[in-house]
């Protein structure tokens, strides 16, 4: 009869207590979290990044800012979606315009004084779309940002200053860790 050898490592894991994590594994995934919170893949992030640590302002709080400038979040922030998929379809399918332009880039970065609003063609052709979604979210009590005016009855906002990093609503993020990771 053999007997088995156990470490406490192996032990601890037979009884499902987890380690702590790494430095790294807790950078990694703050940024995967960003990440899916915001719904990009590496490259797009590592693209945003890059903008950041070239701005004059913090690193961490102007890659929130440029996420959340991002046209398919500002859909989202203006209630006329339900999640920022969803914005994301909206505008590859072309029915947003931008100061009167159509946009198909779910990246567009909006501008300070940007008018954001639905394709009135689309409108009309999607009129049970706009009812169940866009209509019924605008009626909820959900807050829009401070940075963005929403005028309701003509389902469209303006972009009134950019983000900062008390505007990002979720207060969980630790970008810093973020820059971290990325500046080794």
């Amino acid at each position: 009869m053999k007997i088995k050898a156990t470490t406490k490592v192996q032990e601890r894991a037979d009884k499902g207590v987890r380690r702590n994590a790494s430095e790294y594994g807790r950078q990694l995934a703050e940024k995967q979290k960003v990440k899916q919170t915001y719904g990009l893949m590496e490259r797009q992030f590592k693209r945003f990044f890059v903008m950041a640590t070239k701005s004059k302002e913090a690193t961490g709080s102007a890659l929130l800012s440029l996420l959340e400038r991002r046209l398919d979040n500002v859909i989202y922030r203006l209630k006329l979606s339900v999640s920022r998929a969803q914005a994301r379809q909206i505008i590859v399918h072309g029915h947003v315009l931008v100061n009167g332009k159509k946009v198909y880039s779910p990246a567009f970065l909006v501008g300070v004084n940007d008018l954001i609003s639905l394709d009135p063609i689309a409108i009309e052709k999607k009129n049970a779309f706009i009812e169940q979604v866009v209509d019924k979210r605008l009626k909820i009590g959900i807050k829009v940002p401070e940075w963005l005016e929403l005028e309701k009855n003509e389902r469209r906002g303006r972009v009134l200053r950019f983000p900062v990093r008390s505007d990002v609503q979720q207060p969980a993020i630790e970008e810093h860790l973020i820059v971290e990771l990325y500046s080794k």
